[in-house]
């Protein structure tokens, strides 16, 4: 068997909302370009993968993908993936992480679908089924983040993520109000996106802390790690870090050697696919930590992301971020929480779920090859 031919199909996603997560992230809404990757083999069956995001256009590594990515994968084995990443990591500075991340779920869908398995079964299958928690947009006020915590408590989700309008001071109050208003015991987490300095994440952190916050996610910036080894010394509360920087598995020793992260981060997306993922997650499980999973930045990678959740026991709840609006599109049926709130592994072969390919033909602007 071997890969024959490999496709970029640019389409675009109308409606996407203004939306921001914090100082530094946000997206102005409108449209952007999606693009549907396809990697076939010479017996016909073909593997799938989404590139790019609502806040990042395909079309900006489109090409590098195509002509960079490409050559290594044409008359290959595709089952041959371990072979396949350590050469696509090999062209990594002539195109970008995401990229690698796309080709590299592309190929283990065609494996899935090769085999007839679900791929959370091709790495190994630990459980089925894994909690959801609600991750906010900045909003306006904290009664804003009050009357979203409660709406998806009743709606059963097991926790709720506040993204912060910062600064500090604003973002103590709102997660006093938040605690106030679920009670004690319902799972909160901060995600801070990077935006305080050690003295100001230290008074946060003491906060919730005494607020009793399930984790305290990238208080200081990504590469910060003498920040983070200060500030864990001096909190009790689980520091989560290593969700950026965009990276491979190198990534992660620099914070383990320094114990500095009480949680491992990452995504398809991020880390440059399924390999990478499942790499990191048994690193993590080897210290004995957590390696909680980050959103994917569209439908197809959260899927991906959701079968190695499934694949792996140190990974405690799954990632919805909010609004869905802005961040799930392509798919017939995209991944749903339950009235208990939980997400449900796919149990089709490969990623396991129906791509809108009508949809996709309807809004296509480019087909690369």
């Amino acid at each position: 068997m071997k890969i024959v031919d490999v496709t970029l199909t640019l389409f675009t996603w109308d409606g996407i909302p203004p939306v921001a997560y914090g100082p530094n992230i946000g997206m102005p809404g409108g449209s952007c370009l999606l693009g549907l990757l396809a990697i076939t083999t010479d017996d016909g069956i073909t593997g799938h993968a989404f590139h790019g995001s609502s806040y990042r256009s395909a079309e900006v590594d489109a090409r590098t993908l195509i002509d960079v990515l490409k050559p290594v994968l044409i008359g290959q084995n595709p089952l041959d993936r371990e072979r396949l990443n350590q050469r696509l990591w090999g062209r990594g500075r002539g195109t970008l992480v995401r990229a690698i991340g796309a080709v590299d779920v592309a190929l283990w869908d065609l494996a899935g679908k090769i085999a007839g398995l679900p791929i959370h079964q091709l790495l190994g299958s630990y459980r089925d089924r894994l909690p959801a928690y609600a991750s906010s947009p900045a909003l306006a006020s904290p009664e804003k983040y009050v009357e979203q915590a409660l709406y998806y408590r009743a709606r059963g989700w097991q926790a709720y993520k506040i993204h912060p309008p910062t600064p500090w001071s604003e973002d103590i109050k709102t997660c006093i109000a938040v605690r106030k208003a679920v009670g004690d015991g319902y799972p909160l987490m901060l995600d801070a996106i990077w935006s305080y300095d050690y003295p100001t994440a230290l008074k946060v952190g003491r906060a919730i802390e005494e607020l009793d916050f399930h984790w305290f996610e990238d208080p200081l910036t990504e590469w910060n790690i003498h920040g983070y080894q200060k500030l864990r010394a001096q909190l009790h509360i689980p520091l989560m870090a290593t969700e950026l920087p965009f990276g491979g598995l190198d990534q992660y020793p620099p914070w383990l050697l320094a114990q500095a992260t009480d949680y491992l981060r990452g995504d398809v997306c991020f880390k440059g696919g399924i390999t990478t993922c499942i790499k990191a997650a048994h690193l993590a499980e080897a210290f004995g930590m957590n390696f909680e999973i980050h959103h994917g930045s569209n439908s197809l990678n959260n899927v991906a992301n959701l079968h190695i959740a499934m694949a792996i026991r140190n990974c405690e709840y799954f990632e919805v971020l909010l609004p869905d609006a802005a961040n799930k599109f392509g798919l017939i049926e995209d991944i749903e929480v339950d009235f208990e709130g939980m997400v449900h592994a796919p149990q089709g072969p490969g990623l396991g779920v129906a791509i809108d390919f009508d949809r996709i033909k309807r809004a296509t602007k480019a087909i690369l090859s």
